[in-house]
């Protein structure tokens, strides 16, 4: 299995902005919990006051899935949204670096009876997930609480980070990390009763995708969670993390009943209607900033 080998080339002057960032990083993780997230939510807002066409992007998205509630409202998520993805950043850190003597007091997991369910069956299991601000710290909490899992793994241009992140991965989830286009492997941990870390609705390969409604709105989705959970004989668990006044509630729910079905568009739906849900318990922490909505059916203009 491939893992990126620390090599005297990641020592190269080239690498050391990257290497001071991290440095960096790691010391403000010695700051007050509460204040990391007050300063990664004040320079998340600034950049989204500067950041005009990623704001552009992140109202209208909220505008097409949201086509009822008031221009002002929208605004509003516009600022809650980036300062999600700035105190996200942090909430990265936190996870990487912070003890879990100080994490564990500020965050739970429910419903892991759910999982342990699909596993007491033989089953593996695709923990599936969305693309949220706190992606790294929910997955942290799960760490805590004990479920090991096989994170997706996609290497980082910058060697450095890929190396770190392999590492930091593999190290607190318990098992290593899957490169994501390795089908074979994938199935391999699922039917070894396994579980993977699996969030679908940021790939946008046409050739695996279909049209499926994600808050009524035609967007292209991946088909691989139904081939994954059929060839893996596993189930698919949904999870989601919300950050509710400073504290991080990550909750898994029961497995999907009655998936895959052998219809690729439907299949595809009940996804995107699961990760609606999980979008509307922490609306803001979405990443909006995504274009959800690049790719269109044929004939139609862009909507961005």
């Amino acid at each position: 299995m491939f893992r990126p080998d620390f090599k005297l080339a990641l020592l190269y002057p080239r690498f050391w902005p990257t290497w001071l960032g991290l440095g960096v990083a790691r010391v403000l993780c010695l700051l007050p919990i509460d204040w990391q997230l007050g300063l990664g939510s004040f320079i998340g807002r600034s950049l989204g006051r500067v950041m005009k066409s990623r704001r552009h992007i992140v109202r209208t998205n909220l505008h097409l899935c949201f086509p009822t509630r008031p221009a002002e409202e929208i605004e509003q998520l516009c600022d809650e949204h980036f300062a999600a993805i700035g105190t996200g950043g942090f909430e990265a850190c936190m996870a990487w670096w912070v003890s879990d003597r100080r994490l564990a007091p500020r965050g739970e997991v429910r419903g892991i009876e759910h999982l342990r369910a699909a596993q007491a069956r033989g089953q593996g299991a695709l923990l599936l997930t969305g693309h949220f601000t706190t992606l790294e710290i929910a997955a942290r909490y799960l760490c805590i609480a004990g479920v090991p899992f096989h994170a997706m793994y996609r290497p980082y241009n910058n060697a450095v980070l890929d190396f770190y992140m392999h590492r930091w991965r593999e190290q607190r989830s318990g098992l290593p990390a899957l490169p994501r286009d390795e089908l074979r492997t994938l199935v391999k941990a699922l039917r070894r009763g396994q579980s993977i870390w699996y969030a679908p609705d940021q790939t946008l390969d046409r050739r695996i995708s279909v049209f499926a409604p994600f808050f009524g709105i035609q967007a292209s989705t991946i088909t691989a969670t139904a081939r994954l959970a059929q060839m893996g004989r596993a189930a698919v668990v949904p999870f989601f993390c919300a950050r509710e006044n400073g504290r991080y509630i990550v909750t898994i729910h029961p497995a999907l009943e009655d998936f895959p079905s052998g219809d690729e568009l439907a299949d595809a739906t009940t996804i995107n209607r699961v990760i609606e849900d999980g979008i509307r318990e922490a609306l803001p922490q979405y990443f909006w900033i995504h274009r959800r909505f690049k790719h269109r059916p044929e004939g139609e203009a862009s909507l961005y």
